[in-house]
C-alpha cells in the first residue's frame, strides 16, 4: 500500500507552478522520505526522473520502506490506487489561467475591468486563494462587490470583517458596513477589536474598517492574479517626465 501523503504536501504539489525550484527539491526530497517510488512522485508532480533522481540520491530509504515498495511494484498492486486528483487540479487551473488571459486581453479597452483590476492589484489580498479587499472607504468596498459580480461571478456571496478599535461599537458597526456595502444579508466573522494604546491618536474611524472576502475565491483569486499580470503588462510604467 502507497503511504499517505500529508496534505501539506498535496498543497504544495498542487502550487508546483509557482514554486522556486529549492522548493520544488525540497517537495520532491520529502515526497520521497515518506517512501514514494519514482513513479508515484511524478504522478503528484510533473518533475523528470532525471532531475528527481538527482534530488534524492542521497536519501536512504529503510529496509520496511523498501520491502513496501517491492510488495507494491506488480501491476496486479495497483488496483485500487488512489486517482491523482491533484494532476487534475494542475490541468484544471493551467485552464483557468489560460482563459482568464485572454479574457482579460479582450476587455483592457473597458475602463470598468481596468479599473477594478487596479483597485484589487493596489489594495486586494494578495494571499493564495483568498479573494477579499479590506478598506475604510465604502465606495470602495461597493465599487470591489459591483466588479466582482460584474467580472467574476454575477451571483457571487460575500463575507464581512471588521477591524475595530476599543470603544467602538460592533453591532452599529455592522449595521453600516451592511447599509454602505449593500449587502444586508452577508454573514460577519468574529471582530478584531484593537486594545487602547497610549492615548495619541485620537482619530479613531467610528465604524472601523471592513474587509469584503468572496465565498469560494479559489479560482477567482487565480483569474485575477492573472489578470492583474495582464493589465501591469500593457500599462507598464508610465513614461518619466522631464
Amino acid at each position: 500500500m502507497r503511504p499517505d501523503v500529508p496534505q501539506g504536501l498535496l498543497d504544495r504539489a498542487g502550487e508546483w507552478d509557482d514554486l522556486h525550484r529549492w522548493e520544488r527539491s525540497e517537495l520532491g526530497k520529502a515526497l520521497r522520505r515518506l517512501g514514494l517510488t519514482y513513479g508515484e512522485i511524478r504522478e503528484l508532480i510533473p518533475v523528470p526522473k532525471g532531475t528527481l533522481s538527482d534530488w534524492c540520491r542521497d536519501i536512504r530509504l529503510s529496509p520496511e520502506q523498501i520491502a513496501a515498495i517491492e510488495s507494491r511494484s506488480s501491476p496486479s498492486s495497483r488496483k485500487g490506487i488512489p486517482v491523482d486528483s491533484q494532476g487534475r487540479r494542475r490541468v484544471e487551473l493551467a485552464q483557468i489561467r489560460a482563459e482568464a488571459r485572454v479574457f482579460a486581453q479582450r476587455r483592457l479597452d473597458e475602463s470598468f475591468f481596468v479599473a477594478g483590476v487596479a483597485l484589487y492589484w493596489g489594495e486586494g489580498s494578495k494571499t493564495r486563494n483568498s479573494c477579499s479587499l479590506t478598506n475604510a472607504d465604502p465606495a470602495v468596498l461597493r465599487t470591489f462587490v459591483a466588479w466582482v459580480r460584474a467580472y467574476l461571478d454575477a451571483d457571487a456571496q460575500f463575507v464581512l470583517s471588521l477591524h475595530l478599535h476599543e470603544g467602538n461599537n460592533d453591532e452599529s458597526a455592522q449595521a453600516y458596513w451592511r447599509s454602505q456595502t449593500g449587502l444586508l444579508e452577508a454573514p460577519f466573522t468574529k471582530t478584531y477589536i484593537k486594545a487602547a494604546g497610549t492615548g495619541h491618536r485620537k482619530n479613531h474611524l467610528p465604524h472601523g474598517i471592513c474587509r469584503v472576502r468572496v465565498r469560494n475565491p479559489s479560482d477567482h483569486w487565480n483569474r485575477v492574479i492573472v489578470w492583474i499580470d495582464v493589465v501591469a503588462s500593457n500599462f507598464g510604467p508610465l513614461p518619466m517626465t522631464a
